[in-house]
């Protein structure tokens, strides 16, 4: 019998669809795949993108060398971006490790069939691999390779399978979406690709299109949201910053004008629809002035949901070597100033939806939040709309005096508003 093994998946989706394939095909060789603490072999799958991450990836490689010590673990497998990134330095700082495995190169799992990471209800669908933009401050082209297209055949087979699986909600994802078809033949695009998508997941209620890079494409895609109900009215477009001067150090592809006719154009097309965005404070020469720019672009643009980033001075990118890097207490500073200014307009934002009906897929039983008081008798679940993506926006609390399937689909009446999540009474 073939050793039990267990995965411990950081960082970003993408990473955790990697780590279902990895799941994926040792289920298809005879492994059984379980809890680390129940497992003999342990495996890390690790993030690299900032700082931070990488010293999550640090921490949870020394937390399963203490399983193996302690006998719980008989082997160890650290693989990711931390591996493809630093693999020298990883193999003399941590023998204790079996194997170091870097990237997973496409189609690597290609036929070994579904494993699922997240819950039964939603799924994630990686449609490439890699990055085209070349963006100075970003280390993911280095560490991902050449950017890959999943052929679109092999694409709609994972997403047919997937729909007659069950999940309400499809997360379709990749380092940048709109760059989905240009090395394949036969004129596919992201656009094209997704007409398919939405025929082929007959049974899958919601289609969720996360990180859209800012371009042409974005205005097609907006296009086909509006004509087909499937796509969840969310638009998840990071523009990083809003000046001129940094976008173009940043090497993003658009500058100032065209993001602010973008952004327009995303909400004369999609009225009502969801915009999440992300930006980077404390870029190298970033000046108070260019702040106050971002800050009041935020203000004036009033994003439904928003993610900001201190930037970090990754080794080997072109930023990391620019003078003028910005010291670390001003970019705090200017970081929470920038989530400051966003709570509040989430908040006003959130009190609009007040008496709004809206459809929630149900996650799982919880608290409500602290001063919202309950039915009596009284069932409270967390759940998301389709303004919500998992793991990284807020939540919709739904009461209910009858107990309700996680997975569920229900209808909710908005009577509650705080800065980031709602509140609703079930309409059952």
């Amino acid at each position: 019998m073939k050793p039990a093994v267990g995965i411990l998946s950081l960082g970003c989706p993408r990473n955790l669809a990697d780590s279902e394939s990895v799941c994926g095909r040792l289920f298809h060789k005879g492994y059984k795949i379980t809890d680390i603490h129940e497992a003999e072999i342990g495996i890390v799958n690790t993030c690299a993108f900032v700082n931070d991450a990488k010293r999550e990836s640090i921490d949870a490689i020394l937390d399963l060398i203490e399983l193996k010590k302690k006998g719980v673990l008989k082997r160890i497998v650290v693989q990711g971006c931390l591996v493809q990134r630093y693999a020298d330095e990883l193999k003399r700082e941590f023998p204790e490790v079996d194997a170091f495995v870097g990237r997973i190169s496409p189609g690597w799992c290609g036929g070994c069939g579904l494993y699922r990471l997240t819950p039964e209800h939603y799924a994630y669908l990686k449609i490439s691999e890699g990055c085209v933009s070349r963006c100075s401050y970003c280390v993911i082209p280095s560490i991902k390779g050449r950017f890959t297209s999943v052929p679109e055949k092999e694409l709609l087979e994972r997403a047919g399978r997937l729909d007659a699986s069950g999940v309400k909600e499809i997360n379709v994802i990749a380092q940048d979406l709109t760059a989905y078809g240009f090395d394949l033949a036969g004129g596919v695009t992201l656009s094209s690709m997704l007409r398919k998508l939405a025929r082929r997941c007959r049974r899958t209620r919601w289609l969720r299109l996360l990180y859209l890079y800012p371009g042409p494409e974005v205005e097609k895609v907006t296009a086909l949201m509006r004509r087909e109900e499937k796509f969840c009215r969310y638009i998840d477009l990071p523009l990083q910053h809003i000046n001129g001067r940094i976008l173009k150090k940043m090497g993003r592809r658009c500058g100032k004008d065209y993001l602010l006719r973008l952004v327009d154009q995303v909400r004369s097309s999609l009225p009502g629809a969801a915009i999440r965005t992300t930006f980077i404070v404390g870029f190298p020469s970033e000046t108070d002035q260019e702040f106050r720019e971002l800050a009041d672009f935020v203000k004036e643009a009033r994003f439904e949901r928003l993610g900001v980033f201190i930037y970090s001075r990754e080794e080997g990118t072109p930023a990391a070597a620019m003078p003028e890097q910005v010291p670390e207490k001003i970019k705090r500073s200017r970081f929470d100033e920038l989530m400051s200014l966003q709570q509040g307009i989430s908040a006003e934002n959130n009190r609009a939806m007040l008496g709004k009906e809206l459809d929630v897929l149900v996650e799982e039983e919880a608290a409500l939040p602290e001063g919202e008081d309950p039915p009596d008798p009284a069932y409270v679940y967390s759940g998301r709309s389709e303004y919500d993506a998992p793991e990284v926006d807020g939540m919709v609390y739904v009461k209910t005096r009858r107990p309700v399937k996680p997975g569920s689909m229900v209808r909710v009446r908005v009577d509650g508003a705080l800065e980031y999540d709602l509140t609703g009474e079930a309409l059952l």
